[in-house]
């Protein structure tokens, strides 16, 4: 999965410290571009290359990637703790938690507006 960005750096920042990823690469490619992972917490084989913007329409694409729909999720085991932590981090929420059928889920938005669900699925 990829993500444009518009610098390296402050998406490292925003995924390390706000939402609790894990920074497992951070590769120069040359020329100024680097090969950058995240993972959220706990994954073995779900990453996140943070790519920098090399093109105007790459960068018209920040924050927008899919036309303003959730297209990311981020499942917690334990959400109000993840919820309370990402607030205080400065995470912004468009809605309070909620309880559906599959669980507890609210809407936040990344660095760049890309929207996201936190969620903890319901157990059986």
């Amino acid at each position: 999965m990829t993500v444009v960005v518009r610098d390296y750096d402050e998406a490292i920042a925003f995924y390390v410290n706000a939402m609790g990823f894990t920074l497992r690469e951070d590769t120069p490619q040359g020329d100024g571009k680097r090969w950058v992972v995240v993972t959220p917490p706990g994954a073995k084989e779900t990453g996140i290359l943070l790519a920098k913007a090399a093109t105007a329409e790459q960068e018209s694409r920040i924050g927008n990637q899919t036309g303003g729909r959730v297209s990311l999720f981020l499942n917690t085991e334990d959400f109000d703790r993840d919820h309370t932590r990402m607030l205080t981090a400065g995470v912004t929420f468009e809605e309070a938690p909620r309880h559906e059928p599959y669980g507890t889920v609210a809407v936040f938005h990344d660095l760049y507006g890309n929207k996201w669900d936190l969620l903890q699925p319901k157990t059986p």
